[in-house]
């Protein structure tokens, strides 16, 4: 278990799918965790009332992840309650699907800046205390589209394919300083997002090689575990999370 002493874990978009899933396994592996949310307090406050009902650690963070200014506050409110923010999970995304033809500048803007820019603004201001306590982790939730592509997705692919670089760079940065940085990529994951598309299940099965979707608490568990200490050796890496999916050369029929 954690010594709550070392700090707190603060998981951005941490109030739904996966983000809520990775909230719920830092906090059962000792973690307090900050639930960050742009909007849904609600959800946000669901998220802590569940982690509070296991016996866990969690607060509510309101935080506009396209506001730099807003994020320093969110660092500084967490600071003052924890000592500082040890695990750093940037988990929160946005989609804004369209050719690239066609697509705005503010819809290729808006997927870039929450799904890459705010990872730039969040580890910047979380590594300062990680520096100085010689330990933190940074992990960033990127995807397979890091590494692989599908049509109306551009600004997506680039932002998290930029993510992945991110992880890279920033890792040998800060390796000589007991931080560790990884990347945890999810294939076809199961969540409240892809219940309702029709496709979703028979794409599973016929794409992924362990022929079925993944869970939230399947990612939730390699973040958890890049979180520990257990880990402390893995740096600079991205744990696909995928059933096969990135290792298949064909669709499976």
């Amino acid at each position: 278990m954690v010594d709550r002493a070392a700090g707190c874990a603060f998981v951005t978009g941490g109030s739904r799918g996966i983000g809520a899933s990775i909230v719920r396994a830092l906090a059962a592996a000792g973690w307090p965790v900050a639930v960050g949310f742009a909007s849904n307090r609600e959800a946000a406050e669901s998220v802590v009332s569940d982690v509070g009902a296991s016996g866990g650690q969690a607060v509510a963070v309101a935080c506009d992840l396209r506001d730099g200014a807003a994020i320093d506050r969110s660092f500084e409110g967490l600071e003052e309650r924890f000592g500082r923010v040890a695990v750093l999970v940037n988990n929160a995304g946005v989609r804004a699907d369209g050719l690239l033809v066609a697509m705005a500048e503010e819809e290729w803007r808006q997927v870039v800046d929450v799904n890459l820019t705010a990872a730039y603004h969040t580890s910047a201001r979380a590594l300062g205390p990680m520096v100085r306590a010689r330990h933190g982790r940074i992990i960033n939730v990127t995807s397979i589209l890091a590494q692989q592509a599908l049509p109306g997705a551009a600004n997506y692919v680039a932002a998290k394919s930029g993510l992945a670089g991110l992880t890279r760079a920033l890792a040998v940065e800060m390796a000589p300083k007991g931080i560790t940085v990884n990347a945890v990529a999810p294939g076809l994951i199961r969540t409240d997002l892809t219940r309702d598309v029709g496709h979703f299940e028979d794409s599973a099965k016929r794409k992924v090689p362990m022929r079925r979707p993944g869970t939230i608490e399947e990612v939730a568990a390699c973040v958890r575990f890049l979180a520990s200490d257990d880990a402390s050796y893995i740096t600079g890496q991205t744990l696909t999370v995928d059933g096969g999916l990135a290792a298949s050369a064909f669709s499976i029929t």
